[in-house]
């Protein structure tokens, strides 16, 4: 991946008299000193740490909590994005962060497809600061798709056909100082995206497939196979995605069904997939629960219209952050609801809707979206198709987003401004 900091033109403000091999040696060391070129995500990440970190702050949410859970579906939050919002999404993407700092994504390590740290230690270990949440369980996934392959893939490396990998974690709210803030006790779920080999042959299964325990007739609930599958696939050593989930939902319901409880399950690009599965499940599993909430990043469409319109009916409250650029949020299929603007600006013909529904790929997206770009802010390769892809890019336009009309910090102040004398001129 590659970050570039443009640095503003200094030679201009040379005095007159500068001779030219001054000017240019002056022009040369500030790009030295301004300009970087990142070439993989860690780099990336620490590019953007300080600013995310710095804009975290402890607002209190109070009585408000449920608003800011999506109560009224983020209604008059969004464009602008009030700024409590704001932070508790980058608090939110730091959970997910904290997944990918823990996978041990080296193949030839001898706990490649584990955690690199213990329960424990996990949060801590990841470095993303203090939260004051408790790990109570790690979760796995299991590929689902058999593994009748040519004989000569029996010669490759084991990594390329590992079946069940830890995919991310449950964590509970304990710090008193912390639940008072929040206003409730919070439940974090939060999943990786894709890792490993087996996950991404599960990722090209784009047709759709019937819910368990409904009928599809055409207009029944259908979800992406492949998602499908590694939420609840499992082997005979190791339980499905959705028997923990739904397992230690179960426990922290008994544990503290007594006091306000909100449940939060956060996860980028496949993560974000199974994060709207895992709040599907749990509020068509548990009898009264809790308030469940999604906040996924560069999540790829996951069901159909019907999908939608259950998970819309069972209260779940999803708010997709989504990058413009990036393609991961436009796969699989077709959007086809009339309802949706891509369908809208689209115009597809009837006879393309009916054949992208005989093929079983028509989706519709679910909740609310923040829409942002990689090609508003100043300092990203707009071109790099994996670097607006990548949850440090979520997290650096998400802390950089003002509003659709003043779409990033950088140049906040002065298109407010032009605005400002637009209005008065007008």
């Amino acid at each position: 991946m590659r970050l570039q900091l443009r640095p503003p033109c200094t030679t201009r403000f040379l005095p007159r008299h500068s001779h030219h091999s001054q000017r240019h040696r002056v022009a040369t060391q500030c790009v030295k000193r301004l300009r970087l070129t990142v070439t993989n995500s860690a780099v990336l990440h620490q590019s953007f740490e300080s600013s995310v970190d710095g804009a975290v702050n402890s607002a209190k949410l109070g009585s408000k909590w449920m608003e800011y859970q999506g109560l009224y579906n983020w209604d008059g939050l969004l464009d602008p994005l009030d700024d409590t919002l704001r932070n508790e999404i980058l608090r939110y993407g730091k959970f997910v962060e904290a997944t990918y700092r823990s996978f041990d994504f080296d193949p030839d390590s001898s706990t490649y497809g584990e955690s690199k740290f213990s329960r424990k230690n996990l949060l801590n270990g990841s470095e993303i600061g203090y939260t004051g949440y408790e790990l109570t369980s790690n979760l796995r996934a299991t590929c689902g798709v058999g593994l009748g392959m040519p004989r000569w893939l029996d010669r490759t490396p084991a990594w390329m056909s590992t079946r069940s990998s830890w995919i991310g974690y449950v964590a509970v709210c304990q710090d008193k100082d912390e639940i008072a803030r929040l206003g409730r006790r919070d439940v974090v779920i939060a999943f990786r995206g894709t890792a490993t080999c087996m996950e991404w042959v599960e990722n090209l299964r784009a047709t759709l497939t019937s819910l368990v325990g409904s009928t599809n007739n055409g207009g029944g609930p259908m979800v992406e196979s492949g998602f499908w599958s590694l939420y609840t696939s499992k082997l005979p050593t190791c339980p499905s995605l959705q028997e923990m989930v739904r397992a230690e939902i179960g426990s922290v319901i008994r544990s503290y069904g007594d006091e306000p409880i909100s449940i939060t399950i956060t996860g980028h690009s496949l993560g974000a997939a199974l994060a709207t599965l895992a709040a599907y499940d749990i509020a068509t599993t548990f009898d009264h629960a809790p308030m469940v909430t999604v906040v996924s990043f560069g999540g790829p469409r996951v069901g159909n219209t019907s999908f939608r319109c259950q998970m819309e009916k069972s209260g779940t409250k999803i708010l997709r952050i989504v990058n413009s650029d990036d393609v991961i949020t436009k796969v699989p299929g077709f959007v086809i609801d009339n309802n949706d603007v891509a369908v809208k600006t689209a115009g597809l013909p009837s006879w393309l809707r009916k054949r992208v529904e005989a093929m079983q790929l028509g989706y519709a997206n679910v909740g609310q979206e923040l829409r942002l770009s990689s090609r508003e802010s100043p300092y990203l390769n707009k071109n790099d198709v994996v670097t607006c892809h990548d949850l440090q890019t979520y997290l650096h336009l998400v802390n950089g987003f003002v509003s659709s009309t003043c779409p990033f910090r950088a140049t906040a102040t002065r298109m407010l401004e032009r605005q400002t004398r637009e209005k008065a001129f007008i």
